[in-house]
């Protein structure tokens, strides 16, 4: 008697699309799922996808769902109907501007009248009261508990009901803040307090303030947000499977923790797909990676090293981008750890235009989701990369999405004549490849920055290229920086929701050390160590195995910034001169220096506390193909030779393992196509990967 299925699914949403992938924990089947974002209203393209499962997998038993979110992202950039709350600021008395004052970092140097990001909390909201603890955390002023019982009178009286506390030196010490919230609720019930030495327990008072802020912003809208889909899912499926959600560090957390820390979803969404990236990297036994992700807005890539995604512990929310770097002091700091990526607005949707040289630009405008590119019909009028693409051959106007999306060529064709004729000189033809040379050039430049800028050589490096769009340019870009092998998974279009799939749960925790190596007491060190990872275990639930890793923030003495570097545990003398041994290394590495004489100062101590990954084959429901026989002809317009030529399409379902294609070719499958470029050629290897190499 044949076993029901059960399924763990993912959902993944994207600026255009929400793809959802479901694993049958029986059979090992995939089922998928694609449908178009709901930018307004991210929760509506969840349902939708969740619909459309269900009406292939019945009721069916679902042991989970793990989601990603732009919630947090989009609510710091004003991009949904939700208003950020009215916010109050409590700090150490001398501290209240301290959100203004920064770093006295300019996002442009040479602008006089540069907009600094506007304050989190506005001035009149932030109060200040009398307490001081010293630098080693002893308390100096008791904390003034009628000033405090004062403030929360005017709070009520405002009707302010959210407050961030931050005191001076609370990372060590955090009796003055846990007081204040204390007073704060007995004379204001329902006031939300959120407080910095359990935020973000580490020195630095920009930082922590700015982290604090953030988190108490986005505490009650992603909590509203993550219980109102809870709802909807329990009510849809009529079941309450666990509800995941992945964290910017690349871990998935159960829905209550990750409400508790908000600004760890800033990153949700990119986060899945460089995980997906490591997977498979792991099971190729590939250690170095590029993963590139280009979806329908934007184009992400990120590094995996040694078979581990790099992770960097800060990040500037809402910041704006320059050629895929952001573009410091133009957002919020959020210290909070972030797998490192670099990000350009160059995707399906971005929009091509004439600047006031009357030069052809594309992006950082995207048409997004609505009303997308002017093929998709729904109002779009001004070309896009789709455009382009699909205009120059490269996409099958009947495939998108398995034909559910179906695209107009006639209309990209005339919004390309339109822009062509205030280009002296042009033809629909000349802007839609110059479209593509433009968005190419913008996307190297990000692969540059996660490789070169990193100190990495990419030609030592795979690139697994993924989104909608990845396999249409990944060729040209590896070409470009002459990485020699590209990977495009079985379902590149819908890696990250699969990336949802084989995460497995994860937590850190930080705790302020500032001390020199030579003064380092290293069993009060491991006594550290141990207290982080008992209340992060307690964190992770199902009774599942879990792994624990540990990192020193190391720094030599009177320089401001740190690196952050594995030691191994449980911690003696041992490890820690190897910890110290390896700062020396990576910062000869990254700085091009060490100081190996110098003095070494301990900054912080990190742990991480995750569960095993799940082994998730890529074998999707249906989708078997005619053959290895092309399924048609037609004209395609490449890059890399600049040549239109008449190019056999095939099916990707269709190829067997072991299966050699010679360039030029058309891969087509449901969630994306691939161009194979004259002079590359593509093997399909065991795990049906597409294995992409320029031909010698």
């Amino acid at each position: 008697m044949a076993r029901a299925s059960r399924y763990r699914i993912g959902i993944d949403v994207g600026g255009t699309f929400t793809d959802l992938l479901a694993y049958d924990e029986v059979s090992g089947a995939l089922h998928r799922c694609k449908v178009p974002s709901t930018p307004l209203a991210p929760e509506e393209g969840v349902i939708d996808a969740l619909q459309a499962l269900l009406g292939v997998i019945g009721a069916a038993p679902i042991t989970l769902v793990s989601h990603s979110s732009t919630i947090a992202t989009n609510a710091l950039l004003g991009q949904i109907h939700l208003d950020l709350p009215r916010l109050a600021l409590l700090t150490t008395r001398g501290f209240r501007d301290v959100l203004e004052i920064g770093r006295q970092r300019r996002s442009e140097v040479y602008n006089l009248f540069v907009q600094r990001p506007r304050p989190l909390v506005q001035r009149y909201d932030r109060f200040v009261v009398t307490e001081r603890l010293d630098a080693t955390g002893r308390v100096v002023t008791p904390l003034a508990a009628d000033e405090v019982r004062a403030v929360a009178q005017e709070l009520r009286r405002r009707e302010i009901r959210h407050c961030a506390i931050v005191f001076l030196h609370a990372y060590l010490n955090p009796v003055h803040e846990q007081q204040a919230r204390a007073l704060l609720r007995e004379v204001y019930p329902d006031v939300e307090v959120t407080i910095s030495s359990e935020v973000d327990p580490e020195y630095r008072e920009y930082e922590r303030t700015s982290t604090t802020a953030v988190s108490a912003l986005l505490s009650p809208i992603v909590r509203g947000y993550l219980q109102r889909l809870a709802r909807r899912v329990y009510a849809l499926t009529q079941q309450e499977p666990p509800l995941y959600v992945m964290q910017s560090h690349g871990g998935m957390a159960a829905i209550a923790d990750a409400a508790e820390r908000p600004a760890g979803l800033i990153e949700s969404g990119p986060a899945s797909g460089v995980i997906a990236a490591a997977k498979i990297g792991r099971q190729l036994n590939i250690q170095n990676i590029i993963s590139f992700d280009m979806g329908g807005t934007t184009a992400k890539a990120g590094t995996v090293f040694g078979g581990v995604p790099e992770v960097v512990t800060e990040f500037e929310a809402a910041g704006r981008t320059h050629s895929g770097r952001a573009v410091r002091g133009s957002g919020y700091p959020v210290r909070f750890p972030f797998i490192d990526l670099a990000e350009v607005s160059a995707g399906g949707g971005t929009i091509a235009w004439i600047d006031s040289a009357g030069a052809l630009r594309a992006g950082p405008e995207s048409a997004g989701a609505d009303p997308g590119p002017v093929c998709y019909d729904r109002g779009g009028t001004c070309p896009t990369v789709t455009d382009a693409n699909l205009f120059l051959g490269r996409i099958n106007p009947t495939e998108l999405a398995g034909g559910a999306v179906r695209l107009r060529p006639e209309l990209a064709a005339q919004a390309l004549e339109a822009l062509a004729a205030h280009l002296p000189g042009m033809d629909a033809r000349r802007v839609a490849a110059g479209i593509l040379r433009i968005v190419n050039a913008e996307m190297a430049k990000v692969l540059r920055i996660v490789s070169l800028e990193r100190g990495y050589d990419p030609r030592q490096f795979t690139l697994i290229a993924f989104g909608g769009a990845g396999p249409l340019h990944a060729a040209e870009l590896a070409e470009e920086l002459a990485i020699p092998r590209i990977i495009i998974p079985p379902f590149p279009g819908l890696l990250s929701a699969w990336g949802l799939l084989v995460a497995g749960l994860k937590h850190t925790g930080v705790t302020a050390l500032l001390q020199h190596v030579a003064e380092v007491d290293v069993a009060a060190l491991e006594a550290r160590f141990a207290d982080l990872t008992s209340r992060l275990s307690s964190l992770q639930g199902r009774g599942e195995a879990f792994t624990v890793t540990r990192h020193l923030d190391m720094r030599y003495v009177g320089q401001s910034f740190d690196l952050t570097i594995p030691v191994a545990g449980p911690t003696d003398s041992a490890a820690l001169m190897a910890a110290v041994a390896e700062f020396h290394r990576q910062h000869a590495r990254i700085y091009g220096y060490a100081l190996p004489d110098s003095p070494v100062e301990l900054v912080a101590a990190r742990v991480t506390v995750e569960t095993p990954a799940p082994e998730i084959q890529q074998r999707i429901v249906g989708a078997e193909g005619p053959g290895v026989e092309p399924l048609s002809q037609r004209e395609v317009y490449f890059s890399t030779t600049g040549e239109q030529l008449l190019t056999p399409v095939y099916r990707r379902e269709g190829l067997p393992v072991g299966h050699r294609l010679v360039g030029p070719a058309i891969i087509e499958q449901y969630d994306a196509t691939t161009v194979i470029p004259p002079g590359w050629e593509a093997v399909v290897d065991e795990m049906g990967n597409l294995v992409l190499s320029a031909r010698t």
